[in-house]
């Protein structure tokens, strides 16, 4: 099966891929391949007759394809193939999954939500009731409901796209509000762990390439001079000052799926949802929507926050979670954003150091080149601080 498999990253709708979409990307398949694609889902419980399989997507992690049916009211699938090298625990990854959909749609039920299929993913069971399906390779497979809507979004490219945004991350957590944390596994451990990150970041920086570590010396000293403040969130938490709630962990605008008309429809890519702070999701979300530059930007004068799109973000984000965030909570969504661009740095740098050997690199010296334009960012955050701040207490 896998000469056939498009790679994907490790959202079950991402950017470039046809799921929400109406029409369909990916490479050509033989028939006898469709044919084997075809038997797995038939494995899950679909309705209607599968006319066509396609592979969508352009990632690296899981396998996708978009399964096609005919008949009255029937809808189209996604058909999974998980990578169980990054997931080593996909029984908790879909137990997970689950259990969140189906608190998710229960509360949207109740609210008076007449149909909820839209409003978060919908896992496919199996006929006997299991969530996945293991082939003759010992591969394992999910499926989902398709769900019709506009391409993901892989740039913010507007304030009300980003007050979407804010909004749907927030309403995601707002809905898990009531759901017990010990009742979600952890998928990846120590994901969001500064202090584990700073341990491997001192490491590298002990025992990694000399040549790298003096190349790098002005970033290391950067770091190391914020750890203290940086680790403010962190501790708070372990004083059980700030809440574990169960959160998304990977707050990237095209984990937002937006109908035709910009409004935002669900959160998706579920599969690191799992027990965590607020601040991990507002603040990596800021990282992530409000950079004027890239990610790796080479040209660091392009690289700052967007002030307009904060706002936007922080204005969503609150409407939808008010009355659930705690006065802490609320004190230290500015912060987050700092700490979770910080990490980032880190985590980037990290791999510098010890010769690129988790990020896949696409030139010598790729690490170093994010490193610097997320700390570009980070500097940006400082700067204009106060008016972030500033920003949360009159939203609040």
């Amino acid at each position: 099966m896998g000469q056939y498999s498009i790679l994907l990253s490790m959202s079950v709708l991402m950017p470039g891929t046809s799921a929400g979409l109406d029409f369909y990307t990916g490479n050509t398949m033989s028939e006898n391949s469709i044919d084997m694609l075809k038997q797995i889902a038939g494995q899950f419980k679909l309705q209607g007759n599968i006319s066509n399989i396609v592979p969508v997507g352009s990632g690296h992690i899981h396998s996708t394809y978009r399964v096609f049916t005919d008949g009255d009211h029937t809808d189209d699938y996604l058909l999974q193939q998980l990578n169980t090298h990054v997931f080593q625990r996909p029984d908790v990854v879909m137990q997970n999954i689950s259990k969140v959909t189906e608190h998710i749609r229960r509360t949207l039920q109740a609210k008076g939500t007449k149909d909820a299929r839209y409003s978060t993913l919908t896992v496919v069971d199996r006929h006997d009731g299991s969530l996945t399906f293991t082939d003759s390779d010992q591969q394992l497979w999910r499926c989902f409901l398709f769900i019709p809507g506009q391409p993901c979004v892989d740039r913010a490219t507007s304030e009300d796209l980003v007050y979407e945004g804010g909004k749907a991350y927030g309403n995601f957590l707002q809905l898990l509000s009531n759901l017990p944390t010990d009742e979600i596994g952890v998928t990846i451990s120590r994901f969001h762990d500064l202090a584990y990150r700073l341990s491997l970041f001192n490491q590298a920086c002990s025992n990694g390439m000399p040549e790298r570590v003096s190349e790098a010396s002005w970033e290391i000293a950067q770091l190391k001079s914020r750890t203290a403040e940086m680790l403010t969130i962190q501790k708070l938490a372990e004083e059980g000052k700030i809440p574990l709630r169960i959160v998304h962990h990977d707050t990237k605008i095209n984990n937002v799926l937006f109908d035709r008309e910009g409004k935002a429809l669900c959160v998706i890519d579920l599969d690191t949802v799992m027990p965590g702070l607020v601040h991990d999701d507002f603040g990596d979300s800021i990282r992530t929507f409000t950079n004027t530059g890239e990610e790796d930007d080479a040209e660091l004068n392009r690289v700052g926050i967007n002030l307009a799109f904060y706002t936007a973000y922080a204005s969503g984000f609150l409407e939808a979670t008010q009355d659930m965030l705690t006065d802490m909570e609320k004190e230290y969504l500015a912060l987050s954003a700092r700490v979770m661009t910080y990490m980032q740095v880190l985590r980037f740098l990290t791999d510098y150091l010890n010769g690129d050997v988790y990020y896949r690199i696409h030139h010598p010296g790729h690490n170093l080149q994010r490193s610097r334009a997320q700390l570009a960012l980070l500097l940006s955050m400082e700067k204009h601080y106060a008016q972030m701040q500033r920003i949360i207490r009159e939203l609040d």
